[in-house]
């Protein structure tokens, strides 16, 4: 049984006289409101397409913008679940779905951080579950993102009654009930690797401290298994990566135990012939971003796929 988000509707309602009312949800069983902040006026970018190298499709927006936070204390539904039944009740309130994405879909790390989120506690997004969906009615615009930790689960709603409008491409305008035209697909695994000769594993999910990787399918496993089976004379190594907590050996050690891990999936649940891959620990030598923040510290931790030579 669930009860009725009317308290969504309500505070949204109070933001602003001109804000139209946005759809009432009703929530699972048991979520409670954990955060919410209004702005009258400001600008917003509605993300409307995958992250990729070049950036992300987005549309500029300015108006009233409201965002609201709700955990979902002790709910075992999966992400897909909680959104779904969301989304049924967004189009059933007249908004026209425009972009949807689930982790990897959407661009994984980088898409999350260019999400402008409520931060935590109040909103958590685990880097290897999360979902999305950007809408529109008129010119109404929401982002909903969800996601969960072990225990609970965890909603983000993001409305803005745009009062001016453009896009990111100025030469090619639309009008704010138009469809979007369809993102540029972002690159495979294996147009990545070929590209640049490297690439992150941005769903691999470890517990804190663990070298365990968890047992789960990822998405970017069985991309990574598929190539391989095409390129039987490619050979890779899985390197682990960590961020500076801690010694230097300390951190080599666990990263290199990671990528093990990772290696040790591909050959035993996805078929992956054992002489092509080999890994390796690379501790905090090679960041990514600055270990001086929460966020920069979640990016470095990774285990990232190259290529090392091909076999004639």
């Amino acid at each position: 049984m669930r009860r009725p988000a009317a308290i969504a509707a309500l505070i949204f309602a109070l933001a602003t006289p001109t804000l139209a009312a946005p759809p009432e949800l009703t929530l699972p069983q048991g979520a409670g409101l954990s955060a919410h902040a209004t702005n009258p006026a400001t600008s917003y970018d509605l993300l409307t397409g995958p992250w990729h190298a070049g950036g992300g499709e987005r549309r500029q927006l300015e108006g009233v913008r409201a965002d609201s936070a709700w955990r979902l204390r002790a709910n075992q539904m999966t992400t897909l679940q909680i959104l779904a039944d969301l989304r049924e009740q967004i189009v059933a309130a007249g908004y026209l779905p425009l972009y949807e994405c689930e982790t990897d879909s959407c661009g994984g790390f980088d898409f999350r951080y260019a999400l402008d989120l409520l931060p935590e506690p109040e909103m958590h997004v685990d880097l290897g579950d999360f979902r999305y969906l950007a809408a529109s009615r008129g010119a109404e615009f929401l982002a909903l993102t969800v996601s969960r930790s072990s225990e609970s689960g965890f909603v983000h709603l993001t409305t803005l009654s745009a009062q001016a409008i453009s896009t990111a491409q100025p030469s090619n305008p639309l009008q704010p009930d138009s469809p979007l035209p369809a993102p540029a697909p972002a690159p495979g695994l294996g147009p990545t690797l070929e590209a640049n000769g490297a690439a992150v594993l941005e769903d691999l999910i470890f517990e804190s401290g663990k070298v365990e990787l968890e047992p789960a399918e990822f998405e970017s496993l069985r991309a990574l298994a598929d190539y391989l089976s095409t390129r039987p004379e490619m050979r890779i190594a899985l390197v682990g990566h960590t961020d500076t907590e801690g010694s230097l050996a300390g951190n080599i050690a666990i990263s290199q135990k990671r990528a093990a891990a990772v290696r040790a999936r591909l050959i035993a649940d996805y078929g992956v012939t054992p002489a092509q891959i080999s890994a390796e620990g690379a501790g905090w030598l090679a960041p990514r971003a600055s270990n001086q923040t929460p966020e920069g510290r979640a990016k470095n931790r990774r285990v990232e796929v190259i290529i090392t030579s091909t076999q004639d």
